[in-house]
């Protein structure tokens, strides 16, 4: 069974890459990934994501997320599987014991949640917010010792 964060991950990629029109139209496109889940369900993920209708270029009403010009839809679209393999990381930047990652619009708060699940031992917490997340680093940790740490949820981390 897939979790929560990797079912909202889904929608905010589904409804960007594709016009959806309805819950159950997102239903579906859930059920090609992999999720099963209740339209009641579905319902509260969108209010949590804050997904409103607004027209599109045709003039039919579709999902949108919030701060839509964030989310640029894509010209072909991809599985949202395929586009979840992809982390969102862009880079990472330390000034003393705090870092700042950069990601992708969107993909901030389940990195983070990723960060804190891991336990890492030189990492005391997280910060996130939509597309940066600040990490807090115990003393005497060096930054090497961190990418390293990181590279187990960020396989390109240390291409930079």
């Amino acid at each position: 069974m897939k979790n929560k964060n990797s079912r909202l991950d889904s929608i905010k990629m589904i409804i960007s890459s594709k016009e959806i029109g309805s819950q159950d139209e997102l239903l579906q496109e859930l059920t090609k990934e992999g999720f099963q889940l209740t339209q009641a369900t579905l319902s509260r993920d969108l209010k949590q994501l804050k997904v409103a209708k607004a027209a599109s270029m045709n003039g039919n009403y579709v999902y949108v997320l919030p701060n839509n010009t964030m989310y640029k839809r894509m010209t072909e679209p991809q599985k949202a599987s395929e586009m979840l393999r992809h982390n969102g990381f862009i880079s990472i930047e330390f000034s003393h014991n705090i870092a700042v990652i950069k990601t992708r619009p969107g993909y901030a708060s389940s990195l983070a949640y990723d960060i804190d699940m891991h336990n890492f031992h030189e990492i005391i917490g997280t910060i996130a917010g939509d597309d940066t997340i600040m990490l807090v680093i115990r003393e005497n940790c060096t930054r090497t010792e961190i990418k390293h740490a990181l590279a187990n949820i960020i396989p390109n981390i240390n291409q930079l």
